[in-house]
């Protein structure tokens, strides 16, 4: 298990994605000796947990840094860019004293702890131990953080109860 654990766990694959644990480990009792090695070998059968990121998939995750071109988002093993320019269809100031992203028109604010809904727009994973770089949008109905998201269908759930009221009244 040890010995899976160093070959294969932090590394990053660009077909497996992100290799994140060896699970399922089955060791074959039956094993060969090698003159001269002192060790004995056997067969593995194993499973390995990955996560490989695709463009176009919605994944959830954390604000863990807040910089004045963007956040990070936490999505699995990584953290992905969300540009400013991403964020929101506002004007965006940085305050950096309290890590703040916020819209001028909106006064949404985005800050380290907030949960968020983005879509992946970027991918580039390399092979070895490279860590690979991702990049994530909000600019797109029902995305950014989850507390906007529910304010929008809040609205949107008003907006059509008011015109199914104005038919109900037109009908009368």
């Amino acid at each position: 298990m040890e010995q899976l654990k160093m070959k294969y766990v932090g590394i990053v694959d660009d077909e497996l994605g992100y290799l994140i644990a060896v699970i399922d480990v089955k060791v074959s009792p039956v094993g060969k000796i090698i003159p001269g090695d002192p060790a004995t070998h056997h067969k593995v059968a194993f499973s390995l947990l990955t996560f490989l990121p695709k463009v176009q998939e919605i994944v959830e995750g954390e604000v863990v840094e807040v910089a004045d071109f963007g956040a990070f988002i936490r999505i699995g093993p990584v953290d992905a860019l969300l540009h400013i320019s991403q964020i929101m269809d506002d004007f965006i100031t940085y305050d950096e004293k309290q890590g703040v992203l916020m819209g001028k028109e909106t006064k949404r604010k985005l800050t380290i702890g907030d949960r968020v809904r983005v879509r992946i727009t970027a991918t580039s994973i390399g092979k070895g131990t490279g860590f690979g770089k991702i990049g994530v949008t909000a600019r797109q109905p029902f995305l950014g953080k989850l507390e906007w998201i529910e304010e929008d269908v809040k609205k949107i759930r008003g907006e059509v109860e008011e015109k199914g009221a104005e038919k109900k009244a037109s009908k009368a």
